[in-house]
């Protein structure tokens, strides 16, 4: 069901490449974001410049669905609010309450620096002023990536927020319900119905019913990642999510019917999802292994998750010591990495590349998905090595903000022409020579 990788012994060493582990052979999910960009570049440019008439004929053609107008009425929202199960609103609303008290402790305060007296820099911390934010519609419902996406946006002070969300066949050509009810819950009033690489483009250029944002979140598939891609410059985004990928790090201690379970529960998401165990146990693999069949056998999507586990981007791999395998998850730099391990505390502790760690038995990524109240938009295909997952800073610009008095300016005016002109750009020491009557002051 799922392939092994052995990197003990010899296999190891040369795995490494000047001291750094060879990336490329780990596992990982094809994905050709620039072979889609010439598929969703026509659908862009139709919707720039067909605006809703664009979006409606796309939901017609992709999400087989008629509909006449792409923003969802106010009316829909509250109907599907009223219409939520109860259990199903107690558990969002913990999510959002959870969410809100950590991203409420990532907003950053205005700083001023006293670089000489009458100098100062300030940096100010100012929002992004509008939003379009994704929430997918495939295979699955992602209510809580309503939740992740809307909360540190709301927290960083954005002014102005629409959601966007594939239109359902079942539902009318409306999103699903839950996700209207999480937009509601959450006070979000501006929805509309729009999947795929055309809704980023009604955000990027806007519609007769949706005005421009300035910066596209959340996550989505091949077609949203290549759209993102194609017109990030007239939009900011938070990434290019790929298939969501779990790695755990254990050892023997490792229960294995935990193990094998989370890595399930992230098949569970796509064929082309991720699962990689990196374990210095063989036992422990065979028992993992024997679990993931027992397991897959009895779950509801039992096809797909045996076709991700089954998959070039999933694999078992065995390594000597926990110090390789430490070498080894950072340089995988997973969207979720969980730690099983003897003293799981001290390992989450070194790892350096991971969207989010998980510590020991009790904080499976399923938690992290609901309620943990971290944040699951979250780097993939090893981007965690130089990317962040979405926050309030991700919702945030900072600005630097220069006052000099005349006489903080005279002191220092003189390096400034110097390496002006160093430079070849006698204007920039002209500048201020022009305050000074053309005789820059020396010191």
């Amino acid at each position: 069901m799922i392939s092994r990788i052995d990197l003990r012994g010899d296999a190891f060493a040369s795995s490494l490449r000047d001291g750094a582990f060879d990336r490329d052979l780990l596992p990982r999910a094809e994905l050709d974001v620039e072979a889609a960009l010439e598929k969703v570049r026509p659908i862009c440019d139709d919707v720039r410049h067909r605006g809703t008439a664009a979006l409606i004929d796309y939901a017609q053609r992709f999400d087989g669905v008629r509909i006449d107008r792409v923003r969802v009425p106010g009316t829909a929202l509250k109907e599907a609010l009223d219409g939520l199960d109860p259990a199903v609103r107690a558990a969002l609303e913990e999510s959002i309450r959870r969410a809100r008290l950590v991203h409420g402790e990532q907003r950053r305060s205005d700083h001023t620096t006293h670089v000489v007296p009458g100098g100062t820099v300030t940096e100010r911390w100012v929002p992004v002023e509008r939003v379009g934010l994704y929430v997918p519609g495939g295979r699955a419902v992602y209510p809580s990536s309503v939740v992740m996406n809307v909360v540190p946006a709301q927290e960083a002070g954005v002014a102005s927020l629409a959601v966007a969300s594939p239109p359902q066949a079942d539902y009318g050509g409306l999103p699903h319900p839950t996700i209207l009810a999480a937009c509601a819950l959450l006070g979000v009033d501006e929805v509309y119905a729009a999947g795929g690489a055309q809704a980023v483009a009604m955000f990027a250029y806007g519609t007769a019913e949706c005005r421009p944002v300035q910066l596209v979140t959340g996550p989505g598939n091949i077609w949203v990642a290549a759209a993102k891609r194609l017109l990030k410059g007239r939009i900011g985004i938070d990434a290019e999510a790929g298939p969501t990928e779990i790695a755990i790090l254990a050892d023997a201690t490792a229960d294995p019917a935990h193990v094998a379970a989370d890595l399930i529960s992230q098949a569970e998401h796509d064929t082309l999802a991720a699962a990689v165990l990196v374990t210095t146990s063989v036992e422990l693999a065979e028992q993992v292994e024997t679990e993931l069949k027992r397991q897959t056998a009895a779950t509801k999507h039992t096809e797909r998750i045996t076709e991700a586990l089954a998959g070039r981007q999933s694999a078992i791999v065995l390594v000597d010591t926990l110090d390789q395998g430490l070498t080894v998850v950072d340089a995988y730099a997973a969207e979720h990495l969980e730690i099983q391990t003897e003293d799981a505390a001290a390992v989450a502790a070194r790892v350096r590349n991971a969207g989010a760690v998980f510590v020991g038995a009790w904080a499976p990524v399923s938690l992290g998905d609901y309620c943990a109240g971290s944040n699951h938009v979250l780097p993939t295909g090893g981007c965690a090595c130089h990317s962040s997952g979405l926050s309030v800073q991700s919702f945030l610009r900072g600005i630097h903000v220069v006052d000099y008095t005349r006489d903080a300016l005279a002191e220092v005016a003189h390096h400034v022409v110097t390496l002006a002109e160093a430079e070849d750009l006698p204007a920039h020491g002209a500048a201020l020579k022009a305050r000074f009557g053309w005789k820059v002051p020396t010191s």
